[in-house]
């Protein structure tokens, strides 16, 4: 058998019944791998890592600053992604914000490693991010920049993801302890590697 790559310049697009599955499968995965961060006192970057950071110096739950950290970032997404990719984007914002508020009522968690949970819960979340981007969605914030500049430019959105995230993690320096900051750091890095590996336009065509 040829190595060759085959090209599918006529490839199929998804349907509304599977993009409506993977949009509440990736924001399941994304939601549940960010309440295994919280649960040890993590945190990641991008939008999510601000709301990390309310949730923890603030009443605020982690649901309800996620959703307002992204509202201002619908503007960027409706001029340069369209509108039927903000309602997807501004779909699964909500979803991931309910859904952290909905899993602590159906499942508790005892003694938890930090690292473990934390690069476990980024590789969660980092899956359900993919799962997102391949339909068309993303979960606001950095990511929508990522992806634009990625449609234009080529430049890996997981590499330009992977920069501001640091950047945020590193600001929390001051609010959560040192090995969570290091287990931060690590689960933004796997994250967005995971990203840039299986999130390429000229390798998936649906």
């Amino acid at each position: 058998m040829s190595e060759a790559v085959i090209s599918q310049p006529n490839s199929i697009r998804h349907s509304w019944v599977e993009d409506v599955l993977a949009l509440i499968t990736g924001t399941i995965l994304v939601s549940f791998g960010a309440i295994l961060l919280r649960e040890v006192g993590a945190l990641t970057g991008s939008t999510a890592g601000m709301a990390f950071l309310i949730d923890y110096l603030s009443p605020m739950s982690f649901g309800l600053a996620f959703f307002l950290v992204n509202i201002p970032f619908y503007v960027l997404a409706v001029k340069k992604m369209g509108v039927l990719f903000t309602l997807k984007t501004f779909a699964t914002v909500s979803l991931v914000s309910l859904f952290t508020q909905i899993h602590p009522e159906f499942i508790q968690f005892g003694e938890l490693n930090l690292f473990y949970a934390t690069l476990f819960g980024n590789l969660l979340m980092g899956t359900g991010f993919v799962v997102l981007f391949r339909h068309g969605a993303s979960l606001g914030g950095v990511t929508i920049l990522a992806l634009y500049i990625q449609d234009k430019t080529g430049f890996r959105a997981g590499y330009l993801q992977m920069g501001v995230d640091v950047l945020v993690v590193c600001a929390a320096f001051f609010v959560v302890s040192i090995p969570a900051l290091i287990a931060s750091v690590l689960g933004a890095v796997v994250l967005n590697i995971l990203i840039a590996l299986n999130h390429r336009k000229d390798r998936y065509l649906a």
